[in-house]
């Protein structure tokens, strides 16, 4: 089972602020700790989102629209993400528990997200194993 922890962004990162040495030390030991139990999948920050594009679909069939950054609200926007592969929702959950203030000002908010399994979203064995193949492929590279 893989599971996304979405940091979401504050003020602070939305005006491009980096994080104190202080917090990248210990974000990197929380990574180390991920990497040894072998869960980690992958683990970025993000720019704000003043560099940020947003793409749109405002009309079924119609063109996509591209807006550059920034974006409002800080809260609703992402700082960075850390993917996880685990056996289950509980131990997602703890290895949630164990990360960093993700701001370290007690701002920090994680939300936690299941990826969808090809099997999640169709019964097709054509399209599960076209994917499952995808999948090797990016391992491979």
């Amino acid at each position: 089972m893989r599971f996304m922890m979405i940091v979401n962004a504050t003020k602070d990162s939305e005006a491009g602020i980096p994080p104190s040495q202080e917090l990248i030390d210990a974000m990197m030991s929380y990574n180390e700790e991920l990497i040894k139990a072998g869960v980690l999948v992958a683990a970025d920050g993000l720019h704000p989102s003043s560099n940020a594009i947003r793409i749109t679909y405002p009309e079924p069939g119609g063109k996509p629209r591209i807006a550059d950054g920034p974006f409002a609200e800080a809260k609703e926007m992402i700082a960075g993400y850390t993917m996880i592969e685990v056996n289950s929702r509980e131990e997602a959950i703890e290895w949630a528990l164990r990360m960093p203030d993700p701001h370290g000002f007690g701002e920090g908010r994680i939300e936690l997200r299941q990826v969808f399994e090809p099997e999640d979203l169709t019964d097709d064995a054509d399209s599960i194993a076209r994917e499952r193949a995808l999948r090797e492929q990016l391992k491979q590279s």
